[in-house]
């Protein structure tokens, strides 16, 4: 065992506090990472406000990169000192949903022993709890990467990119020729447009609340922008017509209730913004059955990290990937409250915390 500083919640809604926990060894499977950097993700944010329940204490983070330190029994393919991405997908491996190339959705993912703070346990959120300086986590958790990509965009591999661009690419299956509209230009969200551009979408339709943000979509593909609030409908005539595909990234109720305004007949909308739990939609059923649409979920963009995260940094080393671009501060672990803020009000693309 050791000892590793971490950003533990000990109460919905209230900051974080930076705590000294004990890790627990790797068990037969399981691997020890040194963790680099981790991103700020909005699903930790909604964990940290009590939006999905949980219990406390608890340690956020799932969006990391960082080094493998130990190896548990049985472990293969990694190695002590492999640079190695850090995700909440916890697979088996063997399950109906493994074995169908849907290892997010595997119906028997387990769980670790947790840290502990003294004597008492606290939850390492999402399978990671990332917002340490070190994790213990399952190795089908885990993903090589290269040591030529900076951690603090490395990190955001592990969530933003898989999730905007797996939406597009593996749960959507865009073609060229396709229209496409992303609502939210967040970290997911521009994701999801460089993917649309990667799958030779005819037109990109960003929309959000400022033409800063509109700009940035652009820089990563988008071909047109559209303030948030206007009627999708009406926008997208105004354009030539309705989309093909509408990626809901931003986890708004009245923003998924008027997903479907935007899709031509037998186009779908894709929730890939999560709200709180509880929250009701509503939609107009006798449209979507008439027009043949579709309002379909996507968790983590259905990656399955041995066969997408590759070709992701194939194309990051060919330019054709952002990655770099997507950062916009860094915090040291002992200002993550401040991080967690900046995303909170919408300021910037992605914030990240370094640890070292």
């Amino acid at each position: 065992m050791r000892q590793v500083r971490a950003a533990v919640s000990r109460a919905f809604g209230a900051p974080m506090a930076i705590e000294t926990v004990t890790l627990t060894d790797p068990g037969p499977g399981e691997v020890e990472v040194e963790i680099e950097a981790c991103a700020i993700c909005h699903s930790d944010i909604t964990f940290l406000d009590g939006g999905w329940g949980g219990d406390l204490p608890a340690i956020y983070g799932h969006e990391a990169v960082g080094r493998v330190a130990r190896l548990g029994a049985g472990v293969t393919g990694l190695a002590e000192g492999m640079r190695v991405l850090v995700t909440l997908i916890r697979a088996c491996g063997a399950c109906p949903s493994c074995a169908g190339g849907r290892p997010t959705q595997c119906a028997t993912p387990g769980a670790g022993a947790g840290p502990r703070a003294g004597d008492a346990p606290v939850v390492a959120a999402m399978n990671c709890g990332a917002f340490a300086e070190a994790v213990v986590v399952d190795q089908s958790q885990l993903a090589q990467i290269p040591d030529t990509i900076p951690a603090e965009a490395a990190c955001i591999l592990s969530c933003g990119v898989v999730t905007g661009l797996g939406a597009v690419v593996n749960t959507a299956r865009v073609r060229p020729g396709d229209w496409v509209v992303v609502i939210g230009a967040g970290g997911v969200g521009l994701n999801a447009v460089q993917a649309a551009r990667l799958s030779g979408a005819a037109r990109i339709v960003a929309v959000d609340v400022t033409e800063e943000k509109l700009d940035t979509a652009r820089e990563f593909g988008a071909t047109d922008g559209v303030l948030a609030g206007a009627d999708g409908r009406a926008a997208m005539l105004g354009l030539g017509r309705l989309a093909d595909h509408v990626f809901v990234t931003v986890g708004a109720g009245p923003v998924i209730d008027g997903a479907l305004d935007w899709c031509a007949p037998h186009g779908t909308a894709y929730l890939v913004g999560m709200p709180h739990s509880g929250t009701v939609g509503h939609f107009n059923p006798v449209s979507a059955a008439y027009y043949g649409q579709g309002l379909r979920g996507t968790r983590m963009g259905d990656v399955v990290l041995r066969r997408d995260i590759p070709w992701l940094l194939d194309l990051h080393a060919q330019g054709r990937l952002k990655l770099e671009e997507l950062v916009s501060d860094t915090f040291p672990l002992e200002r993550i409250n401040d991080a967690v803020a900046a995303t909170r009000a919408g300021q910037g693309r992605r914030n990240v915390v370094v640890m070292r």
